[in-house]
């Protein structure tokens, strides 16, 4: 160990070297859930330091854990007797290009960061989500993450133009070109996003960037049911000329989840609600956009298919509507045991899911209790379930009844937060035969060793080396 920690030193500067209780941040994911003893972590500085810290532990047959942001909820970035490899310090902003609309970014770099650089230039990095603060530009191209905005502007996949990649023997991919078309055979930038980190490292990327908008109009909106909420998005798309950009759902549980964690916080209605709508509007020329939305609004609480709406009348009451959906983590682990699980349906099933799924839980554990979020604007509901004992087949039993119900009704068991080691089960039980054996192989051309992030994303078979 100690000779690793020298060679690492060598490479990178003591410094940038963290072994013992230096490493402390890197042992124990945000969840609390998933804790490993990393051998060192490896804080390098620029891509060809990457480079040589992956052919060190190529040459050893060393596992390499690389890490960004550390938010994610599935266990993607535990380490166990591995370098942890953290592209913090790779967090330079090299170019932001307002007349093509691309940043140039290295994979260290802040969500929220990039987007004020681009707010400079009038113009906005869309990804938005709880964690958009601290998750890095390395770790939601890893996990291909979504957020609140997908409805309008895609999951990051749909942001990225460009990618640098280190490989796992040292190789540096290099497919930075800012190209909207680029049909040179295999979309390697694809396959590379969403993979975390099995087939190399990320460590800078070509990004789009959208125009800010100059006027947005926000609202909670109440209903009775779900099932016409499908109706009413449609409806504000043609009336608004496709205006919505985010369209979240949260039920009465959750409000009062948020109210006993935040009792400063208020009431969305002077009433209860079942069902409550956090939806936003934006259009980049300014207009009345704020009154087409109340016009709207107006007719369909006439029609009785809306119980009761509010406008934000500020960017502080906007603000408060956000902070209310982006507590969903906060509330969901706020409580243990805890089980979390990220689906995704089609739209005008979501309503029947979430009827469907509590009597099937409840059949399995009486006591659960259960908790819904979601970004119905793309059909991704994050599903909690605090089961009544803390028992790992329990908690088994649960997440496979959650996700054979998801993957019944023509959806799927992971929607925008990765595989990591949670969802390693289903990925076993429901995910096509023929697509984890193209993947494997994929993965055994790119990673002979298996040294890159062993143990996540692909079901291990009886043929997988230990490491």
């Amino acid at each position: 160990m100690t000779d690793l920690t020298a060679v690492l030193s060598d490479i990178l500067g003591a410094p940038h070297v963290l072994t013992g209780a230096d490493m402390a941040p890197w042992t124990c994911d945000w969840t609390g859930q998933y804790r490993g003893e990393p051998l060192a972590v490896a804080r390098p500085a620029d891509r060809d330091q990457v480079a040589a810290v992956l052919r060190l532990a190529g040459a050893r047959g060393l596992a390499v854990v690389p890490v960004s942001g550390r938010t994610g909820l599935n266990g993607g970035a535990m380490a166990q007797g591995a370098i942890v490899l953290s592209v913090d310090r790779m967090n330079r902003i090299r170019q932001i290009n307002p007349r093509s609309r691309i940043a140039v970014v290295e994979a260290g770099v802040i969500v929220a960061a990039l987007d004020a650089a681009a707010e400079d230039h009038g113009l906005m990095f869309p990804l938005a989500f709880g964690a958009s603060g601290s998750a890095l530009i390395g770790g939601v191209l890893s996990t291909n993450a979504g957020g609140a905005n997908v409805l309008r502007y895609g999951n990051t996949r749909d942001l990225c133009l460009g990618l640098e990649v280190v490989l796992a023997d040292g190789r540096v991919l290099d497919l930075m070109q800012a190209l909207h078309k680029n049909n040179s055979g295999f979309d390697l930038r694809d396959l590379m996003i969403g993979a975390e980190g099995q087939l190399g490292i990320i460590t800078a990327a070509v990004m789009k960037l959208h125009p800010r908008p100059a006027e947005r109009a926000t609202a909670m909106v109440a209903m009775a049911s779900l099932d016409a909420a499908t109706d009413l998005l449609n409806t504000l798309q043609d009336a608004s000329g496709d205006a919505v950009v985010a369209f979240e759902f949260m039920p009465r549980a959750f409000i009062e989840g948020h109210l006993a964690l935040h009792p400063e916080a208020r009431e969305p209605f002077d009433a209860p609600h079942p069902v409550n709508l956090l939806v936003e509007l934006a259009a980049t020329r300014a207009g009345d956009l704020a009154g087409t939305f109340e016009q709207i609004l107006t007719t369909q609480l006439e029609a009785g298919i809306i119980a009761d709406a509010v406008i934000a009348a500020s960017e502080a009451q906007r603000r408060a509507m956000w902070a209310r959906r982006e507590a969903a983590a906060e509330i969901s682990f706020a409580r243990r045991p805890v089980l979390d699980t990220d689906i995704a349906l089609p739209r005008d099933a979501v309503a029947d899911f979430l009827r469907r799924i509590e009597p099937l839980l409840r059949a399995i554990d009486p006591g659960c209790e259960v908790l819904s979020v979601a970004h119905l604007g793309d059909g991704n509901i994050h599903y909690t379930c605090w089961p009544s004992r803390d028992d790992a087949g329990l908690k088994a039993a649960l997440r496979a009844q959650i996700d054979a119900l998801a993957v019944g009704m023509e959806g799927t068991f992971s929607a925008e937060h990765g595989v990591g080691i949670s969802k390693l089960a289903p990925m076993a039980r429901h995910k096509d035969p023929v697509a984890l054996e193209v993947m494997r192989a994929i993965k055994a051309a790119l990673d002979p060793q298996g040294i890159l992030n062993p143990g996540k994303t692909l079901p291990r078979t009886h043929h997988d080396p230990d490491l």
